[in-house]
């Protein structure tokens, strides 16, 4: 089947493929009767010419006729009235000539003593040169009958010819009235096939149309449930196909089998949703409540850095690592809070906010703490935007610090805001070494490190880009990333800040 058949529906190619099925047979079945009755008139026809060489070849062949070259006659002459029109003294008993026939006489020197044809009116009409050739051409195989043209309004003539020691003689029969009937027959097999298709095709579309009226809920069903947004959030799938009381069916059973599918994937969402709704809020739970002994942990560290009298190195180290892995246990326990309130859907703030000053501070702030890498801010007009001015500046910080950490000495980092269409680009590149391809698909998930064997003591918790994709997502907005070993660079788009909007603050 053909790429536009395959791409056509299931109902309109049984229908189409039907119709051609039953157009092939009619066009069969036509072909093998128009032959049949070609062949059973041809055969009449044969013993027709037959009968009429035999009367022409028969003692009463000279009788006259119209010799080569006369005019037209009536078909019978009549007893002779004097007038030299047209008989001789044995015309009365010269066979009566046959309606839609030919005769040919050619004497044994070879010269025609009557040549004509009798029309179907029973006018006779003498051969011309021309046809009298075609007809002596074809009389030296025509023992058996064959077909001849003369053309004009003579028309094609079925003959055969009988020689002899005193000439040759050629008899004939028009095929007008055979090639009439044929083409009559063909005329009622076209209207009849056309009648035939019409119905066939009315009968088969409503048919299939009912058949596969199920099989379209089904399709429907399917259609609806895709639409849904099954990865996140609570789901539920109301829509059912409804065909269990059909059993015994193909569709029935199909569309049984996919309620029964459905339950099963509400079921399994549902379980799902509940256990990130408990998960999640454990983590909130957790990290809220880890926040305050995390805080005194940092506080006794400090407290006892404070103190005048000397420590030993070995207790003045221990100080200090505690108060840094406090740090950054607390960064990370920040970072799991932020996150789960973000999975609650907890709302941002939407208010104005210029990503361009935004960019520029961002950058001044990491150039002041990153001075072994090269900053640069390519900006040309404020670009603002609706959301939530901390959390978008965080998405920055978040990239250009992993820009300035995991890049060498000497990097250049350029952070860009632009104007796309209704979005407001912020582009974060640099030439450094790239990442690695395998982190790409994974760079947004949660504890993902560029460098699985690097020092926790960078503070890195894994969790920045994946911050960063969820503030962005939740402002509405996509976050890409390109990387290869010319350098990696990260776009975040945001909706810009609509003409005319009333500035408000959700808090």
């Amino acid at each position: 089947m053909t790429g536009l058949g395959r791409s056509w529906p299931l109902s309109r190619r049984l229908v189409v493929g039907t119709i051609a099925l039953v157009l092939v047979t009619l066009i069969l079945s036509g072909g093998a009767a128009l032959l049949a009755l070609r062949a059973s008139l041809y055969e009449r026809l044969d013993q027709e010419v037959r009968m009429g060489l035999a009367i022409l070849a028969g003692p009463a062949r000279d009788a006259p006729g119209g010799g080569a070259g006369e005019g037209g006659g009536v078909v019978d002459p009549g007893p002779d009235d004097g007038s030299g029109g047209g008989g001789g003294p044995d015309a009365g008993s010269a066979p009566r000539l046959r309606l839609d026939t030919l005769e040919v006489v050619i004497a044994a020197d070879g010269t025609a003593t009557r040549a004509s044809t009798v029309g179907p009116d029973g006018t006779v009409a003498s051969l011309t040169a021309a046809q009298l050739e075609v007809v002596t051409e074809s009389a030296d195989r025509a023992e058996q009958p064959t077909t001849v043209d003369l053309g004009g309004t003579a028309g094609s003539f079925r003959i055969a010819a009988q020689s002899g020691p005193d000439g040759t003689v050629v008899a004939g029969t028009s095929l007008r009235d055979t090639t009439a009937t044929i083409a009559s027959l063909g005329g009622i097999l076209v209207v009849v096939a056309v009648a035939a298709l019409i119905l066939v095709g009315a009968g088969i579309a409503w048919l299939v149309t009912s058949a596969l009226r199920p099989l379209r809920r089904v399709a429907g069903t399917a259609e609806r449930v895709a639409q849904r947004p099954l990865a996140v959030g609570a789901v539920t799938l109301p829509e059912r196909a409804g065909l269990a009381e059909d059993p015994g069916t193909e569709v029935g059973r199909v569309g049984a089998a996919l309620d029964t599918l459905l339950n099963h994937v509400e079921t399994a969402l549902g379980a799902r949703q509940e256990s990130e709704e408990r998960l999640r809020a454990f983590i909130a739970d957790a990290s809220h409540e880890l926040r305050t002994p995390l805080a005194s942990i940092r506080g006794y560290a400090q407290l006892a850095h404070a103190e005048t009298f000397e420590m030993p190195a070995t207790q003045a180290r221990s100080l200090e690592r505690i108060e840094s892995e406090a740090e950054r246990m607390g960064a990370l326990v920040e970072d799991l809070l932020l996150l789960a309130r973000l999975d609650s859907g907890q709302r941002l703030r939407r208010e104005p906010v210029d990503v361009t000053m935004l960019a520029i501070e961002t950058v001044s702030d990491l150039h002041a703490a990153m001075p072994d890498h090269e900053w640069i801010v390519e900006v040309d007009e404020p670009v603002e935007v609706r959301g939530d001015a901390p959390r978008i500046r965080q998405v920055l910080i978040n990239l250009l610090g992993n820009a300035g950490r995991h890049t060498p000495a000497g990097t250049r980092v350029t952070a860009a805001v632009t104007r796309v269409g209704g979005e407001a680009v912020i582009s974060v590149s640099d030439d450094g070494p790239g990442i690695a391809p395998e982190l790409l698909p994974r760079l947004f998930d949660r504890f993902t490190r560029g460098d699985a064997a690097r020092n926790r003591d960078a503070g890195s918790t894994g969790l920045g880009l994946a911050i960063a994709s969820a503030i962005v997502q939740e402002h509405g907005g996509r976050i890409d990333v390109a990387s290869g070993s010319a350098g990696t660079s990260f776009e975040v788009a945001l909706p810009l800040l609509g003409a005319g909007e009333i500035e408000q603050v959700d808090s």
